[in-house]
């Protein structure tokens, strides 16, 4: 999958860095790339206020006395 590569990049021209690859069409479906390298990012947990949901969810429990 291109979009999990290390040198997938949406600006450059056909959306990889390196210029050994083939190209491919679909970037999100699997694709078999001896170049193919896991990018590595950070795990960021969403953020706590849920907004909206969550107070609603919050009401429900005390009309419902839970």
């Amino acid at each position: 999958m291109c979009l999990n590569c290390i040198s997938y990049d949406p600006r450059v021209a056909e959306q990889c860095r390196d210029r050994r690859t083939d190209p491919v069409a679909e970037k999100h479906m699997a694709n078999y790339c001896e170049y193919f390298e896991f990018v590595r990012r950070e795990f960021v947990p969403p953020a706590e206020d849920r907004g909206r949901e969550a107070k609603a969810r919050d009401t429900l429990k005390k009309l419902l006395g839970d």
